[in-house]
């Protein structure tokens, strides 16, 4: 008896309908078709031993398995529960009926239990993109997969139940969820806030330019300043996500498996924070089945590199195509892959080997040759790619102590949003274009001409701190920022002089003067 059921292959964010045939004749032998690896062929064992522990017999006979399109390679443990089915359906253990209805996609476990799968959200956007009635889950998955609307989704605990839904005797409602409710329940919920900050403030107002335009941003300072505790801060002060870009992001995690059991929607900005031993395939994606990687984990928000020169130089040169791009195609002799990878570059660095470099409370021992062989592990394209350059120095107790707490982010965040909204206004024409740091170089003469006296300011900037060529355009992308934030249409000198002092490292002489 020859029986059909559906699921579906992920492929980079995208899903695949993976029709599966199971054909049974007099016989003893097995045959898969259909570029199944491994983990699909090992499913068989993992069926066997469900059945028999769930009270079904598995079939004594010649099984053939074709999983189409036959060109498209199965990979992982999703396609055990529609398997598992076709099979008990070929043996008319399954009511055949429904079978055409429902995308079926699931792990089974010896005992018969359905285990979590990745891809669930993709997947269920396919199933409606193909008219298909519902979906069958594991109850792990339920939640993600529920958010598409107009598809019942159904999370399911065992193989059991499955096949008494199939034949219906286990009568089960569909999982609903209220996706706008869900997704504005938790948006304004941070565990970290610019309250809890006494002092720095130069270096808030730093991370609130670059959170207003979406600049790339790098803090410098001795060991105990306070550079990571500011970079957690910084999701809390940028504007809330939409709707679409929710969904976006939910889904790279949903691929990853990053995805909690009472998830639905992502609802704030991911913060990325990975170790300085990541490798390049960690940081870019790929592998040997392609996954996303934390670029794209972090995409639609923050990517921090804490110790930025620990991390290998191979591994951050890889960022560089990203940041201008924001996308990544991973390339590999068996697949290509695109993922998207829009992201807030944010790191931050010791001055020197020795970590107090400019330090007024600790003596420096490294020497001028050593600070700039240690700078010189961050290259200069790489750097050109970060806007704002940030030097922050630790707050004596004796003052921190006597401060009060500072601004919260909620504050802080009213004047991004407002930021944003003009930018929005501004590229409203220009599509993938949504704020100061995306803008082109053409941009730049249309949106953030400076007038003659910024012009002179930044001329005599250039000349005298010896700054590079590449960071003119970065100062104009800023200081259009600074504009924004300041309500401004026009840039006026005022901002160009605060651009520019966000660019030290650009300065010729920085290892060799005190901060």
């Amino acid at each position: 008896m020859l029986v059909k059921t559906h699921c579906a292959a992920v492929t980079g964010l995208e899903a695949v309908t993976v029709t599966i045939e199971v054909n049974i004749v007099r016989g003893t032998n097995l045959h898969f078709s259909g570029l199944a690896d491994v983990s699909v062929r090992e499913s068989i064992d993992r069926i066997r031993a469900a059945m028999s522990n769930t009270g079904y017999k598995f079939p004594s006979a010649d099984i053939t398995i074709n999983m189409a399109p036959a060109d498209l390679k199965k990979e992982g443990s999703g396609y055990d529960l529609p398997l598992a089915v076709a099979i008990l359906a070929a043996e008319n253990k399954v009511n055949t009926t429904l079978l055409g209805d429902y995308m079926l996609v699931g792990e089974i476990g010896l005992d018969g239990r359905l285990l979590p799968i990745r891809g669930a959200l993709p997947i269920a956007i396919k199933a409606r993109a193909e008219k298909f009635k519902g979906l069958i889950v594991p109850s792990y998955n339920v939640r993600e997969a529920a958010v598409v609307n107009n598809l019942d989704v159904y999370g399911m605990n065992s193989l059991s139940d499955v096949i008494l839904f199939l034949n219906g005797t286990l009568p089960t409602e569909p999982m609903r969820i209220d996706t706008r409710q869900e997704f504005y329940a938790q948006q304004n919920e941070f565990e970290f806030d610019f309250a809890d900050v006494r002092g720095q403030e130069t270096v808030k107002r730093a991370l609130e330019v670059a959170a207003a335009g979406g600049h790339n941003l790098i803090m410098i300072g001795p060991p105990g300043s306070g550079k990571s505790m500011l970079a957690k801060r910084l999701p809390s002060i940028l504007p809330p996500l939409s709707l679409s870009e929710s969904l976006e992001t939910t889904q790279i995690h949903s691929v990853a498996g990053k995805l909690s059991r009472d998830t639905s929607l992502i609802s704030q900005r991911p913060f990325r924070s990975p170790h300085h031993t990541v490798s390049q395939v960690a940081l870019v994606g790929g592998g040997q089945s392609p996954q996303p990687g934390e670029i794209s984990l972090a995409h639609n928000g923050v990517l921090f590199l804490d110790e930025l020169p620990e991390f290998q130089r191979s591994v951050l040169e890889v960022m560089r195509q990203p940041l201008e791009d924001r996308v990544i195609t991973v390339a590999r002799a068996k697949y290509s892959v695109t993922y998207p990878a829009s992201f807030m570059f944010v790191a931050s660095m010791n001055p020197c080997p020795c970590g107090y470099y400019g330090d007024p409370n600790h003596h420096c021992v490294c020497t001028p040759g050593q600070i700039q062989r240690y700078m010189h592990k961050i290259s200069g394209p790489l750097l050109d790619r970060i806007d704002i350059h940030c030097e922050i120095q630790a707050v004596p107790f004796s003052e921190l102590s006597k401060m009060q707490p500072g601004e919260p982010s909620e504050k802080i965040r009213e004047r991004v949003i407002k930021a944003r909204h003009i930018q929005e206004a501004r590229f409203k024409d220009y599509k993938g274009i949504h704020c100061n740091a995306q803008m082109t170089e053409k941009m730049l003469h249309q949106f953030a001409e400076p007038d003659a006296e910024s012009l002179d300011m930044l001329r005599m900037a250039m000349e005298r701190l010896k700054l590079s060529a590449r960071a003119y355009s970065r100062i104009l992308k800023v200081a259009r920022t600074i504009a924004d934030l300041a309500g401004s249409e026009k840039i006026q000198s005022l901002h160009i002089a605060e651009a520019i002092g966000y660019r030290n490292l650009d300065r010729g002489d920085w290892a060799e003067r005190g901060i």
